[in-house]
């Protein structure tokens, strides 16, 4: 291996420019490869974080997954007659006994949960009127499971649980009704009638059709404003593990009996479409590696012709034909580790320039960096496929090499 070593050495030495040629391809391949996957992978963990963080990883909602089978049928499978258009039972809809759910919920390791009770109602101010998702809540479990507490503009969640009749709403529902923090508004829920609450707090989230279709008031009054006294309509659970959702929501579902549904379930489409969305980013860049490999393939190509009569004398003096591909295919894997080292730390350099980049979309007060992924697995990733691409590439002519005849050229040459 030593001797190997030196002569591909020597061979690429001797031939600078086309080295250097065959070099620069592989390191602005490995560069532009972790450059553009992390880019990629950046805004895709920074997608999935907004996703995950502003939603429950798993609600659990006052229905079933399949619905039930009638009385009628357990008592009689086989009857002669079927009795159809028979109306059920009015009842109150929501969880029923769900203290003693949320306890089994809150038994399950690794998770936080908060009862909700969500439904549609009127907000009327100064003869303006704007429908609303009105969600009543436990204040001190919903710091647990939302990031509300951290977009509040004015007041908390605290003044919420301190003022029973309080009203927590969004920024852009205060603008469209010139309100302020401490205005009395008119609610209209269930019964149809209107009941006086004071705005004791103010969130923003930049977005606009949350911030005024959007209000919170304490879970009793809800209750009390929907006419569902001790009911729930829904339990929101956030976990320490994210993407253990979806085991944990169907150990929820079979405990309780009401339907579960992770955050990945629910984005099923978005998540199929960012793993779609990485094959062809890996795809793109790992083109530019390939197309880096030819300049490799033409460089050693050439080596080998021009070096057709060494070959001879190299294995006129009992060098195998393996050992003189391996004087190629070293040239390869020098290049390739050469070129990845070098490739590596330019693509940093571009990564670090990329983080400083500032963009501020138009009608956007916050100033937006590119979100960039640091993971070492790409670093791994782009360093073994130039390496696997530099010694495919010096593959061909190492076969080439090692079936030259000595006594063809020797006898040739003379």
């Amino acid at each position: 291996m030593p001797i190997a070593f030196t002569i591909a050495l020597a061979h690429l030495t001797n031939r600078k420019r086309q080295t250097l040629v065959s070099l620069g391809g592989v390191v602005l391949g490995v560069a532009f490869f972790l450059a553009v996957s992390s880019l990629m992978r950046g805004s895709e963990k920074d997608f999935l974080k907004r996703l995950v963080d502003n939603s429950p990883h798993i609600t659990v909602y006052d229905e079933y997954r399949h619905p039930g089978v009638q009385p009628a049928l357990l008592r009689w499978p086989q009857a002669a007659i079927d009795v159809h258009n028979v109306k059920p039972q009015r009842e109150t809809r929501g969880i029923r006994g769900w203290p003693q759910r949320m306890a089994f919920i809150e038994a399950q390791p690794g998770l936080r949960a908060a009862p909700v009770l969500a439904d549609s109602a009127v907000i009327d101010f100064a003869g303006r009127q704007q429908g609303v998702q009105l969600s009543g809540v436990v204040p001190d479990k919903m710091k647990g499971v939302t990031t509300l507490e951290e977009k509040m503009v004015v007041g908390s969640l605290d003044a919420l649980a301190a003022n029973p009749n309080g009203i927590i709403v969004g920024q852009g529902l205060i603008d469209k009704f010139s309100l302020h923090p401490g205005s009395v508004v008119s609610v209209v829920a269930g019964d149809g009638e209107a009941r006086p609450l004071r705005i004791v707090g103010v969130f923003r989230t930049g977005n606009s059709s949350y911030d005024e279709g959007q209000a919170f008031v304490v879970l009793k009054r809800a209750q009390s404003l929907f006419g569902r006294e001790n009911r729930i309509n829904r339990v929101v659970i956030q976990l320490d593990d994210p993407y253990a959702a979806q085991d944990v929501a169907q150990t929820i579902e079979a405990g309780i009996g009401y339907k579960s549904v992770s955050w990945i379930e629910a984005t099923e489409d978005i998540l199929s479409l960012l793993v779609v969305r990485n094959i062809v980013m890996y795809s793109v860049v790992s083109a530019i590696l390939v197309v880096a490999s030819f300049g490799i393939y033409n460089t050693i190509s050439t080596i080998v012709l021009e070096k057709t009569r060494d070959i001879a004398i190299l294995k006129s003096m009992g060098f195998h034909a393996r050992d003189v591909r391996r004087i190629f295919l070293v040239q390869g894997v020098i290049v390739g580790a050469i070129g990845s080292t070098l490739g590596v730390l330019l693509g940093v350099a571009l990564m670090k320039l990329l983080e400083q980049v500032e963009i501020k979309p138009p009608g956007v007060v916050e100033i937006v960096h590119l979100p960039l992924w640091w993971g070492p697995e790409q670093y791994a990733m782009a360093a073994a496929f130039a390496m696997l691409s530099c010694i495919a590439a010096s593959s061909l002519p190492a076969r080439r090499a090692g079936r030259v005849h000595p006594v063809d050229i020797l006898r040739g040459a003379t």
